[in-house]
């Protein structure tokens, strides 16, 4: 007997009226080691056992090859080729044509159709075996070929997320950060929408690393980043870890009033943890502070005005003594243009975005 072993158990579909045929090819094909057979008498059989016309998102059957003859009543190989290829499920499906036919015409409709070989009748055992194993070997590299890409698909994303996430709090970095304010920054300005933005620092960290050392500091940091994260309600909010200790909260679409009482409501969660800082001058326990400032930008303004008008209101949160929230008076919040403009001058004399020298 000339049995080879069957390539991963290849499943292969037999699409024949005559039962002769069927019962031969199975025998050919037994005889070369393929177990996993299915044999069926019509083209609506074969629908059938391949799950076609099925709701979208439900698996196929899973044949790794289709044999079918060409001639067939009700509906011929051709025209079930075409039904076949047109769901997208069997696109890679290898169909070999079983034909007694010699029209080169009635070939070319069937290549036309998606089958990609065929067998003559009579079938030959060393004609039949060797157009099987070829099929198999191309359905076999496709399948290869496709999970190589779906792993650096996967791959692709890990980086792109690794790229746009914090290693330690997990939530967005700095250059996701940037990113997402000059697109929400675009997107205001065509829509006259406002833009406000938090930024929060964690009161005395560094004596609070120094007291309880690095370990714990970090898992401080996650703790607030989480609860920050957690305390925001819309979808298309960022929260972002902005640097060190400090982290930033982005807000489309919202104004003074409601950012405000986002960052107290922030200000609040973090006292809730109740995580211990004996080394605060402020509080017992960890407690952070908070500027906000927004804008409703126009055309050819930048966001380094608004970072800058929270900044300042940061800085000024924690001259007054940290542990609270302040936000740009009125007249500076929305103040189209010149706002953006004229922002920087708000840190005039009092610092730019180097906190070394904060006493923090």
């Amino acid at each position: 007997m000339e049995q080879q072993p069957s390539v991963d158990a290849p499943r292969i579909l037999i699409v024949d009226d005559s039962l002769k045929s069927r019962l031969l090819i199975e025998t050919l094909l037994r005889a070369q080691g393929y177990k996993d057979l299915t044999s069926v008498d019509s083209a609506r059989q074969a629908f059938l056992a391949l799950s076609l016309g099925a709701p979208p998102g439900l698996e196929s059957a899973g044949f790794d090859l289709i044999l079918m003859d060409l001639l067939m009543p009700e509906m011929d190989g051709i025209q079930a080729c075409h039904q076949i290829k047109s769901d997208s499920r069997f696109l890679d499906v290898p169909i070999i044509m079983v034909t007694a036919e010699e029209s080169t015409a009635s070939l070319k409709e069937a290549f036309d159709a998606g089958a990609i070989d065929y067998v003559n009748k009579p079938v030959n055992r060393v004609e039949l075996a060797a157009r099987v194993k070829s099929a198999l070997r191309l359905k076999h590299e496709t399948d290869r070929r496709k999970a190589r890409e779906f792993e650096l698909l996967e791959l692709t994303e890990q980086l792109r997320k690794l790229s746009v996430v914090d290693g330690l709090t997990g939530i967005a970095n700095r250059r996701n950060f940037d990113e997402e304010l000059a697109r929400i920054w675009r997107r205001a300005q065509r829509e006259s929408a406002p833009v406000s933005l938090v930024l929060i620092d964690i009161d005395h960290f560094k004596k609070y690393n120094d007291h309880y050392g690095h370990l714990a500091g970090d898992d401080c940091l996650r703790r607030v980043a989480q609860t920050l994260q957690q305390a925001v309600k819309r979808p298309f909010d960022l929260v972002a870890r902005y640097g060190g200790e400090e982290f930033a909260v982005v807000l489309p679409d919202t104004d003074g009033p409601g950012s405000q009482t986002l960052a107290e409501e922030m200000r609040k969660a973090v006292e809730r943890l109740d995580i211990a800082h004996a080394a605060s001058a402020v509080s017992s326990r960890v407690t952070i502070s908070s500027g906000v400032a927004g804008i409703a930008p126009e055309a050819g303004a930048q966001p380094d005005g608004l970072i800058a008008a929270a900044d300042a209101c940061l800085y000024e949160a924690k001259r007054a003594g940290r542990n609270r929230v302040v936000i740009a008076p009125g007249e500076d919040r929305f103040r189209p243009r010149e706002t953006a403009t004229s922002a920087p001058s708000l840190v005039s004399g009092v610092r730019k975005v180097n906190h070394e020298n904060s006493g923090r």
